[in-house]
């Protein structure tokens, strides 16, 4: 069994797998996979016929038993944009699971709420410290980057995949509202394929 991502930006395209690849891991699941996701528009990932054929194409892919469904919510509320999105998709889901998570404002408002985890990597000084709402940072790209030397940029293909194999994630958790919703859904994910679960989200986080 495999899970897999329907993404909008490109550097999900590499960053989503690893990302939902360690909560698998903290979940001891290791009988499902992850798939490649596949990309779609802004426009698309806000439309009903543009989530009805991504669903469906995600269901074709080999091996396929549930998806995920991971953009930047930006200004919109997430949780209307989420439920709106997650009924799109039941409608052709049929019996397999997806579910629906909206990164608020950005997926790296979750790098943001964890930096401290990134000091020493990626131009991240040792001083680096979380901002005190993460969530609240409209541009998180560019806060990101205003932490990185003045000669080094921010690059979503190239930085968005390594740090989402070292961000902490029980860190992003206990600071990021929307983070949490992942950790959720994952688990209920796996509840639904009727995974052996333990304690979730994991002690401590």
């Amino acid at each position: 069994m495999k899970l897999y991502a329907i993404v909008e930006g490109h550097g999900e395209v590499a960053a989503a797998p690893i990302l939902l690849r360690r909560l698998l891991a903290e979940a001891g699941c290791q009988s499902i996979g992850v798939g490649r996701p596949i990309r779609r528009t802004h426009s698309q990932m806000r439309s009903r016929q543009g989530i009805h054929a991504a669903v469906q194409l995600a269901f074709l892919q080999p091996q396929c038993a549930a998806v995920v469904i991971l953009f930047d919510g930006e200004d919109d509320c997430p949780k209307a944009l989420a439920a709106q999105v997650r009924s799109w998709a039941n409608e052709v889901a049929i019996a397999k699971p997806v579910d629906v998570v909206i990164a608020y404002r950005e997926y790296e408002t979750w790098f943001l709420a964890a930096i401290e985890s990134l000091r020493g990597h990626f131009g991240i000084p040792a001083h680096a410290d979380a901002p005190a709402h993460p969530e609240g940072r409209r541009d998180a790209k560019g806060a990101l980057e205003a932490f990185m030397p003045a000669d080094r940029a921010y690059s979503e293909t190239g930085d968005q995949p390594g740090m989402s194999a070292v961000f902490n994630l029980a860190l992003a958790h206990q600071r990021n509202r929307s983070f949490r919703k992942l950790v959720k859904a994952i688990g209920d994910l796996l509840a639904q394929l009727r995974q052996p679960l333990p304690p979730w989200p994991p002690a401590g986080w």
